[in-house]
């Protein structure tokens, strides 16, 4: 009698597991997947990926195609390495692929997701990606700061013809050319000079860390060890940075009270107007207009 009943809670358990399991097979029957290497348990493709990823990944994509999958510990990826496939991804599926991952980058470096980079998809996604166009980056904005691109080739040249005869490191010329039109694009003047290495530094980091492949962003159980440091390197700069954007945001509020009907002469002073325009779907936060302010480097 005792068998019997042990056999037939048996049976039951084997019932509920195949029900559990079986929608699970059948869906995995029909998906027609891209190839790519078999992940391993726990890490996926993780160690296929080196201290490049972007070149580890387009060795994979030279074996296994134009558009492949690989998994990233608990989370599939697929990569497309062509022109076909990004117009694919951005152009013809767009609004399949327009969401971002939530990772560790965003969360600290992007204010917690609020700046058009990190944001989820969503009406202040829509919103951001509005002030971008129609405002931040508008061919007439762009075109408004022509001299200060101007202004810095020609400081650069008058530097590398003071130097000539001596040799110079050319990418650490060129880096500062980049920063300093930024600079002034973004926060109205330039802070890449001698006196200020330490902000020079610290937007290095941020743009570091910004692009580091995180493994507790894959691996999501292990996400609290922090094994490579990098969250805690977030926090660190994060903190920095901050105190950096408020004095710069203080700056631009007490020039902007201090003169009527004030003119726009950067791009701070842009986000500022539209923080405290009432007709916004969704308010523009100082937070946000700081997540900003780190969204226009990389899109200048």
């Amino acid at each position: 009698m005792e068998g019997t009943t042990w056999t037939a809670y048996a049976a039951v358990f084997l019932g509920i597991l195949f029900l559990l399991l079986l929608p699970k097979f059948l869906r995995q029957r029909k998906l027609n997947l891209a190839p790519g290497p078999k992940p391993w348990v726990i890490i996926g493709n993780l160690n296929l990926i080196g201290s490049l990823p972007h070149r580890s990944i387009h060795e994979l994509s030279r074996k296994y195609g134009t558009i492949m999958q690989l998994r990233f510990g608990s989370f599939p990826v697929v990569v497309g390495s062509s022109a076909e496939m990004a117009k694919i991804f951005l152009k013809s599926m767009d609004i399949n692929f327009v969401d971002r991952p939530k990772i560790a980058a965003g969360k600290y470096t992007g204010y917690n997701y609020s700046d058009i980079t990190w944001s989820p998809y969503g009406p202040y996604w829509r919103q951001a990606r509005r002030m971008c166009v129609m405002e931040l980056f508008s061919a007439k904005r762009i075109d408004s700061y022509e001299y200060i691109r101007s202004e810095e080739l020609h400081s650069l040249l008058n530097n590398l013809n003071n130097l000539s005869g001596k040799p110079i490191f050319l990418r650490d010329y060129l880096t500062t050319l980049s920063l300093n039109i930024i600079s002034r694009m973004v926060l109205g003047k330039k802070y890449m000079d001698e006196s200020h290495n330490s902000i020079k530094n610290m937007l290095r980091e941020m743009f570091l860390l910004n692009g580091v492949l995180n493994i507790g962003d894959a691996i999501p159980a292990i996400d609290f060890m922090d094994l490579q440091g990098y969250v805690k390197r977030m926090k660190v700069a994060t903190k920095i940075f901050d105190r950096f954007l408020e004095h710069v945001l203080d700056e631009h509020n007490a020039r902007r009270n201090a003169e009527e009907n004030y003119v726009a002469k950067d791009m701070v002073d842009v986000l500022l107007q539209l923080a405290d325009d009432p007709s916004l779907e969704v308010k523009l936060e100082r937070h946000g207009v700081k997540a900003f302010t780190q969204v226009s480097p990389s899109n200048s």
